[in-house]
């Protein structure tokens, strides 16, 4: 007779898996975290794990995941508010992801050393694929609100946001590469001009998506230049 799997609690289980996980990406880092280290923090079998995960990779897909579902939640009261112009949402929309982030730095830096490992390029592009589906979902009503209250000329709303999320994505790789790179003994000097480095990656990108908006020059920004100095300086 097969199992009857009760969603709920196979909801519940996974989830207590993927918060153990989490907490240890941030004590110890994912590479140095084992399925065992798993194992005996939540006190289950090797078979109960292999339940939820087939490995500690689609472990990491999942937190992933479950990182920009969390993301999405912010931004959705967003884009469904009647009472805002596009360029305002747009503005919000923006100023959310970033403090959200921001809000969760250590967390974020902790994952970014192991999203950009080679071992896990397949993960990076599935989840990348998987993160422009589901934010461009949510910006695409707000360009289709900016195209009819003229602030946008796209007659493409939902491809154009796909493109608009992409290049954001790419602006995130950017800068996360400048901020990895960034020796934590670095003294104020060097910190001081890896951020400037940041700042120009961050208003190129502006400009660009500015570009395939069909916005107005400086009608649009993407990162508060405040939110980049928390990155930067401990």
């Amino acid at each position: 007779m097969a199992r009857v799997v009760n969603e709920a609690e196979h909801i519940l289980r996974r989830n207590q898996i993927l918060d153990v996980a989490q907490r240890m990406v941030y004590t110890m880092g994912y590479d140095r975290m084992s399925i065992q280290h798993l194992i005996d923090e939540l006190k289950i079998s090797k078979g109960a794990f292999y339940h939820y995960f087939d490995s500690k990779q689609q472990v990491l897909e999942a937190l992933v995941e479950r990182t920009m579902q969390e993301a999405i939640k912010h931004l959705t009261p967003i884009t469904q508010d009647p009472n805002q112009p596009a360029l305002v949402k747009l503005k919000h929309f923006f100023d959310a992801i970033a403090r959200w982030k921001t809000a969760r730095k250590t967390y974020l830096m902790a994952l970014l050393k192991t999203w950009y490992d080679d071992k896990n390029i397949l993960v990076r592009q599935k989840m990348t694929a998987s993160g422009i589906k589901w934010f461009s979902g949510v910006l695409s009503e707000i360009i289709q609100q900016g195209a009819q209250e003229g602030v946008f000329d796209t007659p493409f709303p939902e491809q154009t946001s796909a493109v608009a999320i992409s290049m954001m994505m790419n602006m995130g790789d950017a800068v996360g590469g400048l901020l990895l790179s960034l020796d934590p003994e670095s003294d104020q000097a060097q910190r001081s001009a890896r951020l400037q480095e940041i700042k120009r990656t961050v208003v190129v990108y502006n400009h660009a998506i500015e570009r395939v908006l069909g916005a107005a020059p400086g009608s649009i920004l993407l990162f508060d230049p405040d939110l980049m100095d928390e990155w930067v300086n401990p």
